[in-house]
Parts: structure tokens; C-alpha cells; sequence
């Protein structure tokens, strides 16, 4: 792994990468964790907060230049924006398959679609997940990179324990 791709890249695409990494790891929490709880509410929120961010940022990201500027890629983002719409809207309605449906399209569709197709060859992800670090001075980015992705597993953790501990007081299981 190499972040010097990531560093070196426009701010718009490190702004990107800012809000996918929590996005990608709020979702699998999400799916497990209870269903309805305020925890839920707050995280879910939170996910299609990020989702939408992700989507809105992914349209100043110009890389893929096939019409006016965007790709194939941003009828991804224009899908996640509808879909985080539509999801939030059954929820306050109480349609929870439609819901489920919608966040699991999202989460399939946003997260880890979009993300297999950033891994391709000649894409920035691509060099950062798969380049070598060229001198041991890069090795500070990725402590740095790897402590993020340590504190945002905290934090999940945390949020079980929290939400496990509210079930057991309240005599739910």
C-alpha cells in the first residue's frame, strides 16, 4: 500500500476517499446491528449523510473524461442520490422492505461497485492499494491511514457495545 498517489491527488478526490472510508465502514455495521434502535436512526443518518457526500463529491472528480467532463462512474453517484433519498423516505414511512432494499442497493451499488471499479489499472485507488511505498519516509502516510482505520473500528466497536448494553438494560435481547 502507498498513499502517495492519495496525497498527490486533487482535493476533491481526498475529500472523496474522506467520507467513502467511514461510509464503507458504517455499512457492515448497519446490516447487523439491531434493527429500529435510536442507534440505528443515528447511524443510519449519519451512513446516508455520508452517501450523499460521496455522491455530490464524486461530481468535482474529472479523471474519467468521456462527456463534458464525467464518466460512467457519475451514473453511480446520480443513482446513489436517488437511492439515499428513497431510502430515508420509506423509513420515515415505515416500509422497511422498501428500506432494506434501497440501503442494500446502495451499500452494493455506492460502496463496493463503485469502489472494485476504482481498483482498475491507471486509477488513483489502484496505485494507492497496489504501488509499493518507493522510501521508508512513506511509511508515515500509511501509519497515519492505518490509525484512522483503527479509531473509525473503535468507534463501530463502541457503537455495538453501546447498542448491545441498551438491549440488555431495557430487557431486550
Amino acid at each position: 500500500m502507498n498513499l502517495e498517489p492519495l496525497l498527490q491527488a486533487p482535493i476533491a478526490v481526498q475529500f472523496h476517499v474522506g467520507a467513502v472510508v467511514p461510509a464503507a465502514m458504517i455499512g457492515p455495521w448497519l446490516f447487523c446491528a439491531p434493527k429500529g434502535t435510536p442507534m440505528h436512526r443515528i447511524t443510519g443518518k449519519v451512513w446516508l449523510g455520508l452517501m450523499v457526500v460521496v455522491a455530490l463529491s464524486s461530481f468535482f472528480i474529472h479523471e474519467s473524461n468521456l462527456f463534458m467532463g464525467f464518466g460512467p462512474i457519475h451514473l453511480i453517484s446520480i443513482y446513489v442520490l436517488a437511492g439515499a433519498w428513497m431510502a430515508y423516505r420509506h423509513a420515515r414511512a415505515r416500509r422497511i422492505a422498501q428500506h432494506k432494499r434501497h440501503v442494500i442497493g446502495l451499500y452494493l451499488g455506492g460502496i463496493v461497485g463503485a469502489g472494485l471499479f476504482t481498483l482498475l489499472p491507471g486509477r488513483i485507488m489502484h496505485d494507492v492499494v497496489f504501488m509499493q511505498a518507493q522510501e521508508p519516509s512513506d511509511v508515515g502516510p500509511l501509519m497515519l491511514f492505518l490509525a484512522v482505520l483503527a479509531v473509525c473500528a473503535l468507534l463501530m466497536l463502541a457503537l455495538v457495545l453501546i447498542s448491545r448494553a441498551g438491549r440488555v438494560k431495557s430487557g431486550t435481547h
